[in-house]
């Protein structure tokens, strides 16, 4: 199948090409910076997913992937457009439920069946540094530069970003990250383990096409399987991993025995 353009809503366009959907945002102009439309619209690209989807590409048009908010977020005054001045003016439960509803264009990145990539170039700050951890993998280009500058601000990560972190860099190094908003440029992002790859502006697009590659060479259930296993090794105590394993592994040899 070759790639077909889907659509574009919230300054988010996607395209298609066989199992590989691609996700872009396109508000270069504004660094790809977000919006509650950009959420939504995030959300809805998830829950339109079909089963032959097995990879997502998550990229940012032009410099950047993402700088982060919009600037009109930031207005401290209650308005209509889901803003931080509009959150701090509800009450608790609603502005909750909000953000909850928020980070539903982040979560989906990790459904069952898909596994994620995010394309990093530019500035990924913010809501674009959490938009890049929710993502299973990601490939800087080596101008890439992620920032959490939410307590430098007097506000915290609320876009799934806490969890993702820890995981992929520890305790102690995202308490660092988180608390000072610095930036980590592509080189520590790939020797701490929060990049899986970190290669020159020019090779990013042939970097993410090899990785896309190798990612849906293996027999489709297999790498389902396996994927939902790493991802439930998160979680799981080590007597619950191995009884995960067990039950993958016997689905597997049934199916490949001829469906027993």
């Amino acid at each position: 199948m070759t790639a077909t353009d889907l659509e574009t809503n919230g300054w988010v366009r996607t395209s298609r090409d066989g199992a590989v959907l691609t996700v872009t945002l396109d508000r270069a102009d504004q660094l790809n910076a977000q919006t509650p439309a950009t959420w939504t619209a995030l959300a809805a690209v998830g829950a339109s997913l079909d089963d032959d989807v097995r990879v997502v590409v998550l990229r940012g048009e032009g410099r950047s992937f993402s700088a982060g908010l919009d600037r009109s977020m930031f207005s401290p005054e209650p308005s209509t457009n889901g803003g931080l001045g509009e959150l701090g003016h509800l009450p608790a439960e609603e502005a909750q439920e909000r953000i909850r509803t928020y980070q539903g264009g982040f979560r989906w990145l990790r459904s069952p069946g898909i596994v994620s990539v995010a394309a990093v170039q530019g500035h990924a700050i913010g809501a674009g540094a959490q938009l890049a951890l929710a993502c299973d993998l990601r490939v800087f280009a080596d101008d890439a530069q992620l920032r959490l500058p939410e307590a430098t601000l007097g506000l915290v990560p609320d876009l799934t970003g806490t969890s993702t972190l820890m995981e992929l860099v520890g305790y102690s190094r995202a308490m660092e990250i988180c608390l000072t908003g610095r930036a980590v440029k592509a080189a520590e992002a790939h020797a701490i383990g929060l990049a899986n790859a970190a290669v020159p502006r020019a090779d990013l697009d042939a970097a993410v096409a090899d990785l896309v590659a190798a990612l849906t060479a293996p027999p489709v259930a297999a790498s389902r399987a396996t994927a939902a296993l790493v991802r439930s090794a998160v979680r799981n105590d080590v007597e619950a991993q191995d009884a995960a394993e067990r039950a993958a592994q016997v689905e597997r040899l049934h199916e490949l025995a001829g469906g027993r």
